[in-house]
């Protein structure tokens, strides 16, 4: 076959220098019907392989049978049908060519996003164990993670729940590190956040306040909210192996720093850098309200003998002195706040661990002054003492205690009038 460089010398020995063609013939030691074959060619010669047939053409026929009336059957299932005696992949690639006859083509249109429009938020379920209490460790805590549509800018954090009250304080936490609110949060149908097809009354609120607007993605598409979910797999490759985490606080942190150096990164799609973008999704996102939005876990319960109120399996003290009233439950992502009549009963830390017990010091000492006080009033109301005749004291038993021993209940309208 002849070279590239040998046409290209040819063609310039012909033309520029008028040379004949049985001395180019023989100058490049070639036949006169190569130079001839080079001279009528206006492009360079290209080596072709003639086709040869694919292990895979004895099999197609029966291929395209079951393809026929099971469009999507899978790879292996065909080999298993068609007993394939090879290794997959020349199956794979002839499937690949040969199964859009069939199933039809599913074009993908390339979304556009303005600027300030859209936000993608998931969550994202890493498979690591972080310790939240002594001796305790979870797996697979929630991380909320929001892409801007149109900067690409990623944020996220670790929260304790997939209870509405969790995700709306991680989304709001989220948005006011933004300073500004997206016109659009879209979502999957979370059950916290859509699981019914509509917006939850939580997700609803928390939207009305920031005035923007939560919209649902159509059941079984991923790729409604595309962005977000290859956050996710970024997050999965690139920032958790080799990682140890000592705690939730501790993987945010972490996840902090690293999703600076991730959103400084050039991005493909936008040929920009997102931290750059963002001061253009920025000017055209929703201010922030005046009003922080309704968000956390609450809770309003009468307070026990026991003294303690339940926060998503674990239990926090409150001040004894409330037994018996009333009491608000506010639990954030970091704290739980008790009150009653507007006076703050109990503050601890966000235990993030499993059936755990929270006990302040102070409520524990309050508790044994007060069954303290309570035993010694019962003993004097129930218990009186007098001198005998004799001299010993002979005890005397509140006079309720022998109504008991005889049955008498004045409580009873019928009783009470006999005894008058």
């Amino acid at each position: 076959m002849l070279k590239v460089e040998d046409w290209a010398e040819i063609r310039r020995l012909h033309r520029a220098e008028g040379v004949p063609i049985r001395e180019i013939a023989r100058r490049l030691g070639v036949a006169r019907n190569t130079v001839r074959a080079a001279l009528a060619s206006d492009r360079p010669p290209k080596y072709e392989r003639e086709p040869r047939g694919s292990v895979v053409d004895p099999y197609e026929p029966r291929i395209r049978a079951l393809l026929t009336e099971w469009p999507r059957m899978p790879g292996p299932v065909i080999a298993e049908r068609i007993s394939w005696p090879y290794s997959m992949p020349p199956l794979r690639r002839r499937l690949a060519v040969i199964r859009p006859e069939y199933v039809g083509v599913d074009p993908v249109d390339r979304t556009v996003y303005e600027p300030g429009e859209i936000a993608h938020c998931d969550l994202w379920f890493p498979d690591t164990a972080i310790p939240v209490a002594a001796g305790q460790s979870r797996t697979k805590l929630p991380v909320l993670v929001i892409t801007l549509g149109f900067s690409r800018f990623m944020t996220a954090v670790m929260i304790p729940s997939r209870q509405a009250g969790d995700i709306l304080s991680g989304m709001w936490r989220l948005i006011s590190q933004l300073r500004r609110v997206p016109k659009t949060l879209v979502w999957d149908r979370e059950s916290a956040i859509g699981g019914t097809g509509r917006v939850s009354a939580p997700a609803a609120a928390f939207a009305g306040t920031l005035a923007t607007r939560i919209r649902l993605a159509p059941r079984r598409d991923p790729e409604f909210k595309g962005m977000v979910e290859r956050t996710n797999g970024f997050l999965e490759t690139s920032f958790m192996p080799g990682r140890l985490f000592t705690s939730p606080a501790d993987f945010n942190t972490q996840l902090d720093d690293w999703l600076a150096g991730a959103n400084a990164r050039t991005v493909r799609s936008v040929q920009a850098r997102p931290v750059d973008l963002l001061a253009t999704d920025y000017l055209s996102m929703i201010p922030l309200p005046p009003v922080q939005p309704p968000t956390g876990l609450t809770n309003r319960v009468r307070l026990g003998r026991d003294y303690y109120i339940r926060v998503d399996t674990v239990d926090y003290s409150v001040d004894p002195r409330s037994i018996g009233r009333l009491v608000d439950v506010n639990a954030s992502l970091d704290t739980v706040t008790v009150s009653c009549d507007g006076q703050i009963v109990a503050h601890h830390d966000r235990s993030w661990a499993r059936h755990g017990l929270v006990t302040d010091p102070v409520h524990k000492d309050t508790a044994q002054r007060l069954r303290q006080a309570f035993t010694e009033e019962r003993h004097r109301r129930q218990v009186s003492v007098r001198h005998h005749s004799d001299g010993h004291t002979v005890a005397l038993r509140a006079l309720p205690d022998y109504d008991a021993l005889f049955g008498v209940d004045f409580t009873n309208p019928t009783t009470k009038a006999s005894h008058q």
